[in-house]
């Protein structure tokens, strides 16, 4: 990368450090920023390899009056967002969002050429874009730490920036953009970081809805017209107007999986939300088209339409805008419980889109092409992406609360205990059940009322349009009779079949068996006459790294959509994965460009779905340009997954995996499951215990509240290691199981040949590498330190370290590299500048993590609060947390 890139990057986050610290003088005093400047100077020292200044560095911390922790806190929080803003802006100007390797930037232009090359058409190429189903589907896991009203702050100062870097000629315009940003700066630091109250799953889903209000309303027909002027240059022709190559969904609302704050009625409100909003938002186009659209030359279709008046289009368009406000007052009538008694409303997408369809058509009839193909072919984009309810929600629940309503209602029934039968009974009664026309359900079940709300959310789903739908994910789900319940019970409720049924494997033992249960369920010919040749399966990797540890569980990913494929290849079946990915690399995150490429061969064939979690949703598509690169990168990979697959593994390299995996589940297994010492050390050692008073979603940090560290999710769990650096759940038994491999004769020659020739090993490495650079053993070495007293414990946390040295050294001989991160130095630059305002965190979050300990919880609000903030800071340092 050129230094002048470099430059602006530090350019900016001088700019905005220098603002933040003037804000800091004017509320607290010169004196306050230059103990914040000692501490910072300190740090930085102490990242020299000044052993002395980081002793002093945590004398001067432990010191502090009381006083002074929150303000601290908080001044170097405040400053490791502001970093982020500024490498957030230089990623949207130069194009960069995910730096990954030299090269590795997917550029589509060259991606058609490269197509072309291996002997596909130009029609395959459009033919391709215009099938392709990618659905970004947008979570609210409990990983966002930063309050909507600040990244709105965040969102304003990084158009400051903008404004300051396109300014050289005005100075005058320059000068306001400094002063607007000193005001949103000094706005940000007399904003409390920290939420008071949880969100509510209602919260989350207008969070979402911003999302898309503030970035990808813009984002997305941007993205087309950029598709458009590639297939004219290289194919002649447009992308379809009906065509959606990336579209949006959304769990927010409709995830009651362990969340009993997602309920029917709040199912119910989200949808109605999307409702509202999306009538809003199609507001604004059509009013901008009514006034842009002043043509009086029609076809005749358009003139037999709306009859012989002077502006045809405009006519047109007032009677859609009544049919917009209409729906929007509905929807507003809706929610506030209210009848409506107005006009008639928009109920699907074709309502709207026809209307805009006929103008589209009547201009390019009438040779005015260019208006067509300006903000009117914007609006037919977004109709086809957004539809009428911006995203399509998907519903998730655990395969034991549908279990529960069955048990309940075979004994109600007399039929006897639903679950003491076999699979092979369950299947049999549901089947039959599937294919019978009476009722199953009594219509005035007096049921219990966890019964009742599953029902309930099964006639949320019955009353509702379908498109405003996506998939009914069954989480824990681990035989055919799962899918069959949910079919049933869809049936029973709302008539039909009206969603996708995606079981999602999780665990290391369900993902193995994965392939059978799809293969026995689409041997059903009752399931297939519901469902037709299209099956989703969905693929979980937080909690089968949380299970089995990260390699293992990244190889049975692997293995298990290799079968899924074959299973539902021989059956003629459609098959979508749909990844549930989130943002930390324990939980299978990473650059997504590479891993779509790094799948199985033929997984991903045209269709994706894939979860967007957290603040992973802010870094990828919080801003017009970043979403419209981010949007790039997976149409890139899925095109060229489809069209240039990557190779089949070699027999040798799966016998190398078989066995790197073995050893590696066996090392971490017998740390995080046989080692009494471990829980109490985790617990010990890591803010754990207070991770649930942090307000950051609606989902509870355990799924069950009475059981031990295997019921934490995999959220807190990884969340929880990342806070003290040691980010154990990513690499622990990949040590020894590399280590093993080394020490055997072949073994480096045949690690190097996979990572060179298999993209999916190739990336599992460059992930670790990541992660890797990120952890720091000397900062857990701390907090063991001030956190742990009793040896046998100490003794666990000194082998854990020694196990991470290992890796280290393993995998820079692997890698053939002196240090980490050397083929990806804007990665390594980011973690070297916001270490010296990491540190200072890491070291008050010991300080006040022991004294929240010995004041049994009960440390004052300031105290508490502070706490908070040292972890919302590490978060934003290190961003990729959960």
């Amino acid at each position: 990368m050129s230094g002048d890139l470099h430059e602006s990057l530090r350019d900016n986050v001088r700019i905005l450090g220098d603002s933040l610290g003037r804000t800091i003088a004017d509320d607290l005093g010169k004196g306050f920023v230059d103990r914040i400047e000692t501490i910072r100077g300190l740090a930085k020292s102490g990242r020299q390899g000044d052993v002395q200044s980081s002793r002093e560095l945590i004398e001067y911390l432990r010191k502090l009056p009381d006083r002074d922790l929150l303000p601290v806190t908080r001044a170097f929080n405040q400053f490791l967002n502001l970093a982020n803003i500024a490498e957030q802006h230089y990623r949207a100007r130069f194009r960069r969002v995910e730096d990954y390797k030299p090269g590795s930037q997917p550029v589509l232009s060259e991606l058609l050429q490269r197509a072309r090359g291996a002997g596909h058409t130009p029609r395959k190429l459009v033919e391709s874009l215009a099938s392709m189903r990618v659905e970004l589907v947008l979570t609210a896991h409990p990983t966002e730490v930063i309050r909507r009203t600040l990244i709105q702050k965040y969102d304003a100062i990084d158009e400051c920036l903008t404004v300051i870097e396109s300014s050289l000629d005005y100075p005058e315009r320059a000068s306001r953009a400094r002063g607007r940003l000193e005001e949103l700066i000094s706005q940000a630091w007399h904003t409390d970081e920290i939420r008071h109250e949880r969100p509510t799953p209602v919260d989350e889903a207008k969070w979402g809805f911003a999302v898309i209000e503030n970035s990808l309303w813009q984002a997305v027909p941007a993205f087309h017209r950029d598709l458009d002027s590639l297939l004219l240059e290289s194919a002649g022709e447009r992308l379809p107007l009906d065509a959606a190559p990336i579209v949006f969904a959304s769990w927010m609302g409709g995830d009651r999986d362990g969340n009993p704050n997602v309920t029917s009625k709040v199912t119910r409100e989200v949808l109605l939300l999307g409702r509202w909003m999306a009538a809003d938002l199609y507001l604004r186009d059509l009013e901008q088209l009514k006034a842009e659209l002043s043509m009086w030359k029609c076809n005749s279709a358009l003139r037999a339409e709306v009859g012989n008046v002077a502006e045809p289009y405009r006519e047109l368009l007032k009677r859609l805008v009544q049919r917009v406000e209409a729906t929007r007052d509905w929807a507003k009538a809706q929610l506030d419980g209210r009848s409506y008694e107005g006009g008639a409303i928009i109920e699907s997408s074709d309502q709207l889109y026809a209307p805009l369809l006929t103008c589209y058509r009547s201009l390019c009839d009438v040779g005015l092409d260019t208006i067509a193909n300006g903000a009117l072919l914007d609006t037919l984009r977004r109709v086809a992406v957004f539809g009428v309810t911006l995203t399509k929600l998907d519903i998730r629940q655990e395969a034991s609360r549908h279990a529960m309503v069955m048990e309940e209602l075979t004994q109600t029934l007399g039929l006897g205990h639903y679950r003491e039968w076999s699979e092979e009974q369950r299947q049999a009664f549901l089947l039959a059940e599937l294919e019978s026309r009476r009722p199953l359900i009594p219509r005035r079940w007096e049921c219990s009322p966890e019964t009742r709300e599953v029902l309930d959310t099964f006639l949320v789903i019955a009353n509702e349009q379908s498109e405003a739908l996506g998939t009914y994910i069954i989480s824990m789900a681990g035989q055919p009779s799962d899918v069959l319940t949910v079919a049933l019970l869809m049936k029973e409720v709302g008539g039909v079949v009206s969603l996708p049924i995606a079981p999602l494997f999780e665990t290391l033992d369900d993902l193995n068996r994965s392939g059978d249960v799809v293969d026995r369920l689409l041997a059903l010919p009752g399931y297939r006459a519901l469902v037709g040749d299209r099956q989703e399966v969905m693929i979980g990797y937080s909690d089968s790294a949380k299970d089995a540890g990260q390699l293992a569980a990244a190889w049975a990913q692997y293995r298990a959509q290799e079968r899924l494929v074959e299973v539902c290849r021989s059956h003629g079946v459609a098959l979508t994965l749909f990844h549930g990915r989130g943002g930390a690399v324990g939980r299978g995150g990473g650059p997504a460009y590479a891993a779509i490429l790094s799948q199985p061969p033929g997984s991903v064939n045209g269709s994706l779905r894939v979860t967007e979690q957290g603040e992973m949703i802010r870094f990828k598509f919080g801003q017009p340009d970043i979403a419209l690169r981010s949007m790039e990168i997976y149409a890139c990979a899925v095109l060229e997954a489809t069209l240039l697959p990557p190779p089949a593994p070699e027999a040798h390299w799966r016998e190398e995996m078989d066995r790197l995996a073995e050893l590696a589940h066996r090392a971490y297994v017998g740390v995080v499951r046989e080692d009494p010492d471990f829980v109490p050390y985790f617990r010990a050692v890591t803010p754990e215990g207070v991770l649930g008073h942090l307000p950051l979603g609606s989902r509870p940090t355990k799924r069950r509240q009475d059981g031990g560290v295997e019921t934490l999710r995999a959220i807190p769990w990884i969340f929880a290691w990342t806070q003290i650096r040691l980010m154990l759940p990513a690499w622990l038994g990949s040590g020894e199981a590399f280590g093993t491999r080394l020490e055997e004769e072949g073994g480096l020659e045949v690690l190097r040949e996979m990572r060179d020739r298999w993209p999916f090993f190739g990336t599992y490495l460059d992930m670790l590498e990541m992660l890797l650079a990120k952890a720091d053993v000397g900062i857990a070495s701390y907090y063991e330190q001030r956190l742990v007293d009793e040896p046998a414990l100490k003794e666990l946390g000194a082998q854990l370290r020694e196990r991470f040295t290992r890796l280290q050294s393993v995998l820079l001989s692997i890698l053939d590299q002196p240090q980490l991160l050397e083929q990806t130095p804007l990665i390594r630059q980011a973690i070297e500048v916001r270490n010296p305002y990491i540190d200072p965190l890491h070291g008050l979050q010991a300080e006040l993590l022991q004294r929240n300990r010995d004041a049994d919880g009960a440390i004052s609000g300031e105290l508490s609060r502070a706490l908070m903030v040292t972890m919302a800071g590490i978060a934003a340092g290190l961003r990729n947390t959960g």
